[in-house]
């Protein structure tokens, strides 16, 4: 297993929250059991297995914006995990107090899926990387696999390397437009960062690199919302593109390719992260490279000497 020395390691505190969907308690038990056997510290946010009448919501907004807001400005927590994705995330965005978790300074929030819109929401008011990452409440932590009936060891050893601090490769297994870029890497869930077009949380790739993955959309709703971003601008300036997992989309490749390659930048595909097993980890809002000859994405990293 990889020793961490980065923002986690033996003594280091970090918070769950839920800020999406309902949590499954068992599998947020597991995926917490499993941080606690590597030494960390974790507090659960006091709302994190709330219900309420939306059955697709972990509680109400205001329970949820709080247990979050708290995590981010506790001073002993380093880092804080969204427990799930699903829904709900986008709700929380004019109920933060974005001075107060300003003035809480630099840590880590790590999730994926709708956690996409805090990824945003985040880099526009707090101007801080975020870590692109698998979740203790869902399978992939919280799950039994392997002879060891452990974490999917692939997605955990990945989380445990991005958080070191360390550059991590990950690596396609396609290549739509040949070439090599550098820039910051922002995204996430296509659908999340289409939804979030016209608001201040809009997304934009202008110098950076572009990072896309989705499950469950029909290839003509992936034409729908790439066709959105491009109209709104969002692609204007973008350095290349890093496409990552499209776990039942059918064969989105058509229209990825019609959609994206007329912008004439490096693309590479096929990446894991986002949905799937494995779910590799990396940061977004951090410097990276994509390289089209080793199908690779290299270098998105943050580290503690750098939170400073």
């Amino acid at each position: 297993m990889i020793e961490t020395t980065g923002f986690l390691h033996p003594g280091a505190t970090a918070a769950v929250v839920a800020p999406s969907g309902p949590v499954d308690a068992a599998l947020l038990r597991r995926g917490i059991e499993r941080l606690e056997e590597r030494g960390v510290k974790v507090v659960v946010g006091p709302h994190a297995l709330d219900r309420q009448d939306l059955p697709y919501l972990a509680g109400e907004d205001a329970a949820r914006a709080a247990d979050l807001q708290a995590a981010w400005c506790d001073p002993a927590v380093s880092v804080v995990f969204c427990a799930r994705g699903g829904y709900g995330a986008s709700r929380l965005l004019g109920l933060l107090d974005w001075d107060a978790m300003r003035a809480a300074g630099r840590k880590v929030l790590v999730g994926s899926s709708d956690v996409t819109a805090l990824h945003q929401a985040f880099a526009v008011e707090l101007g801080v990387p975020t870590l692109h990452g698998p979740m203790p409440g869902n399978l992939l932590l919280g799950g039994e696999h392997g002879p060891g009936a452990g974490p999917e060891p692939v997605t955990w050893d990945h989380l445990w390397a991005a958080l070191s601090g360390s550059p991590v490769t990950v690596t396609g297994d396609r290549v739509l437009v040949p070439g090599r870029a550098e820039g910051v890497l922002t995204g996430g869930n296509l659908s999340l960062l289409a939804a979030l077009c016209g608001t201040p949380y809009r997304p934009s790739f202008d110098g950076g690199i572009a990072f896309l993955e989705d499950i469950g959309e029909e290839p003509y709703r992936i034409d729908r919302m790439l066709t959105q971003l491009l109209h709104a601008g969002a692609f204007a300036g973008v350095r290349g593109i890093a496409l990552g997992s499209w776990v039942d989309c059918g064969d989105p490749y058509p229209v990825l390719r019609d959609r994206l390659e007329p912008l004439g930048v490096p693309i590479v595909a096929g990446l894991p992260v986002g949905h799937g097993s494995p779910q590799l980890s990396v940061w977004l809002g951090a410097l990276g490279a994509i390289d089209t000859e080793s199908c690779s994405l290299t270098g998105p990293y943050w580290n503690e000497e750098q939170a400073r």
